[in-house]
């Protein structure tokens, strides 16, 4: 296996991260090979940007099939989007390869090349070099003034609402520990192979009063969207949608402690008036996607419902880790 020493950075980026042309409505004025990229945004758009690091052993497991871990590197970036309700555009990528083995570097160009093609997201730029293998990737989207979904907008009396189930993260990590392979199985697949909602964050603009992505957890990123509104919540447990085969792998107790604090999920957290419920329910069964309400905003402060959390995210492979765009 040859190391990366053998390959200079541009060799690695020219044959498995150089994209076919963009075409005339991407708006890329000059892509890859150059010290920068130049992007034409679209006119009126405001632009939105995040970030993300997945490191291995940390974030997804050392023995990950490659190209799960470049589509997985790629898809919670865009949850970041998602959540804030824009339309994606452009990525960069900055990747660091303990060494370059080929055979894995083509499955996770592959990988990471396929969710971006169906999402609608073009690599513009990155860099290769060698370190502890470590992926980040820098997302941006576009969406008009005003219409961002934030963490700030909830107010008393608004439902707490989540799109999907919950709970297959931490699902799927703990049959991966267990050491379950299949990706098939619909457990592993919403860890290594998650989809970020951005269809249905786009959706609910204008509906939606706050949103956030459920990365670290629900109860956790529940708090930050509480933190954020100056409010206080009432969840009601009973009602989480739980992932398929989630109680069959963990038990009824394992499955509604994952749902509430396990990470990994990527779906979209929101709050939203009651006369607008009807409406999000309707342009989400659209996209083949539940809303299930699963609490209510209050004006005091806190959180109830629940018995205490602790504090911190899920564990995402080894030690608590923060994701998202923000701290």
């Amino acid at each position: 296996m040859p190391s990366q020493s053998q390959h200079s950075e541009f060799e690695l980026i020219a044959r498995f991260f150089t994209p076919s042309p963009p075409g005339p409505d991407a708006g890329v004025a000059l892509g890859v090979g150059d010290d920068c990229t130049l992007l034409v945004p679209s006119a009126g758009r405001q632009l939105a940007v995040s970030v993300d690091t997945s490191v291995a052993g940390v974030h997804y497991p050392d023995d990950a099939p490659a190209e799960a871990v470049g589509h997985r590197a790629l898809a919670v970036s865009l949850s970041d989007l998602a959540a804030m309700g824009a339309r994606p555009r452009w990525c960069l990528m900055a990747l660091v390869l303990a060494e370059a083995d080929e055979g894995w570097l083509e499955g996770f160009s592959r990988g990471f090349r396929a969710l971006a093609e169906a999402s609608g997201v073009a690599l513009v730029g990155g860099d290769v070099t060698r370190g502890t293998t470590s992926i980040g990737v820098t997302v941006m989207g576009e969406l008009l003034p005003g219409g961002a979904l934030t963490r700030s907008g909830g107010r008393q009396g608004d439902l707490i609402a989540v799109t999907g189930a919950l709970g297959g993260g931490a699902g799927g990590l703990a049959l991966w520990q267990r050491g379950e392979r299949d990706l098939r199985h619909p457990l592993l697949s919403r860890y290594l192979l998650p989809q970020p909602r951005l269809a249905a964050g786009e959706a609910l603009v204008g509906l939606a009063s706050a949103a956030i992505d459920v990365s670290d957890g629900l109860v956790a990123d529940l708090g930050h969207l509480l933190e954020g509104s100056g409010v206080g919540a009432t969840l009601e447990p009973e009602a989480l949608p739980l992932a398929e085969g989630l109680v069959e792998a963990l038990g009824e107790e394992g499955a509604r402690q994952a749902a509430l604090t396990g990470g990994d999920d990527y779906e979209l957290l929101l709050t939203l008036s009651p006369a607008g419920l009807d409406e999000a329910r309707t342009r989400l069964v659209a996209l083949g996607l539940p809303l299930t309400v699963i609490g209510r905003l209050e004006a005091e402060p806190g959180l109830r419902g629940v018995e205490d959390q602790g504090e911190g995210g899920w564990q995402h492979f080894h030690g608590r880790s923060s994701r998202g765009g923000s701290p």
